[in-house]
Formats: C-alpha cells, sequence, structure tokens
C-alpha cells in the first residue's frame, strides 16, 4: 500500500505535481517531441530528424535547470512564440483518471494543498485555464518564483520560508525521479510518483519510489 491510513492522519501539507502527475503527460511529450520539431523543421527549411537532432542536443545541455522549463528561455532561443505554439494544440490538455476527485478529497479532509510545479507561468495559467484545477488549491507555486527548479535543494528551503511547511508531515507526489530524489535528500516524509505519466506510453518499471497508477488508490477517507 503506498499510504496507509496512519500516513493521512500525519500529513498536513501535500505538494501535487503537475505535468505527468495531475495533468496526462502526453500534451508536453507531443508538443516538445512532435510539434515542434515540425514547426523548426518548415522554419529553417530543415528535415523534422535534423530538427530533432539540434533540438534534442539543445534540451540535453539544459536538462535540469530553470531554462530547460522556461517558456521565454526557449522563445528566445528559437526565434518561436512558444506560448502561442502551445496554444495550437492545448486540446490535448488532459487531466489524468481522479485527479479532481483527489485534490477536491485533500481540500475536504483540511489538508495545505499546493500545486508545485516547475512549468512556466505561461504554461501553469494555460493549463489551470484548460481545466479549472486551480480552484482546488490553496496555492499554485511556479519554481520559477524561487529560480531554482525542484531539482535544486535550495528550492526546498525557498519554498518553506514561503509557505512554511514542516517536511516531516509533507507529502510530495511527482512523476520525476530527481525531483522525488531531491525532495527526499531533504528530508520530504512522504513520497509517491505515477507509473504511467504519459497515457499513450507503457507504464515505468522499476521506479525507486513508491508508485500508483491513479489517485483512487490513495485516496483520504474518514
Amino acid at each position: 500500500m503506498a499510504l496507509k491510513p496512519a500516513d493521512w492522519q500525519a500529513i498536513e501539507t501535500v505538494l501535487l505535481d503537475m505535468d505527468g502527475t495531475l495533468l496526462d503527460l502526453h500534451f508536453d511529450n507531443y508538443f516538445w517531441l512532435t510539434h515542434l520539431p515540425e514547426v523548426y523543421s518548415r522554419k529553417h527549411g530543415i528535415s523534422v530528424a535534423q530538427a530533432n537532432d539540434f533540438l534534442f542536443d539543445l534540451m540535453g545541455r539544459i536538462r535540469g535547470s530553470i531554462e530547460w522549463y522556461c517558456l521565454d528561455y526557449w522563445s528566445s532561443t528559437l526565434d518561436l512564440d512558444i506560448a502561442t505554439m502551445k496554444l495550437d494544440v492545448a486540446h490535448k490538455i488532459a487531466l489524468r483518471p481522479y485527479a479532481r476527485e483527489f485534490v477536491q478529497a485533500l481540500q475536504n479532509q483540511g489538508k495545505h494543498v499546493v500545486l508545485l510545479t516547475n512549468a512556466h507561468r505561461g504554461s501553469l495559467s494555460l493549463k489551470m485555464q484548460r481545466t479549472a484545477l486551480d480552484e482546488h488549491f490553496d496555492r499554485l507555486i511556479s519554481t520559477h518564483d524561487y529560480g531554482v527548479p525542484k531539482e535544486d535543494q535550495r528550492l526546498w528551503d525557498a519554498l518553506k520560508a514561503d509557505c512554511a511547511y514542516d517536511p516531516t508531515s509533507t507529502l510530495l507526489i511527482d512523476d520525476t525521479e530527481t525531483v522525488l530524489q531531491s525532495a527526499h535528500d531533504y528530508g520530504i516524509a512522504y513520497l509517491l510518483t505515477i507509473k504511467q505519466p504519459d497515457s499513450m506510453h507503457p507504464p515505468r518499471l522499476d521506479l525507486k519510489f513508491p508508485a500508483i497508477d491513479h489517485f483512487d488508490e490513495v485516496m483520504p477517507h474518514g
């Protein structure tokens, strides 16, 4: 069992990732791995394969940094309006199963519920507009507000100063293992990941942290 009833008695703060956790990662994977290379290839008169090679190399160099997640960085670097391009495929934004019910249940239980995402504020706003999930959170936080991503230990200190959470009574659910490791190293007591962040990809195996298929498996009761 990923979480026991007794765990819910101890948990006061729940930090929830957005992409791949609350939302299907298919939108982001489609945008960055299919839509962007196609647009970039047309702009520069190169093949999609050549565009992919260029973009993969660029992404690899900044992976895990705040720039990796920054729409302004990508718009400037690629000379493309990334925010507008996301609107073109926004119909693919979708909640993962039981995401809304889970956040509502946390709210009903009186937990301090915080959306904590590495996504740029532009992406966060677009996705909240499409899902109306924001009404169930106490706070919506982009790590861009602090200038460091969740992979960086400094993030957790900055968040603590802002939110005054207690790591020993905090649950983080995130689909990225480097983020979970960072939280673990900081001392966040309860950690969960998602087996299948992208509904178009098979479930992941051999995960380091306790994993769930869907939120109905850890729904708080009572």
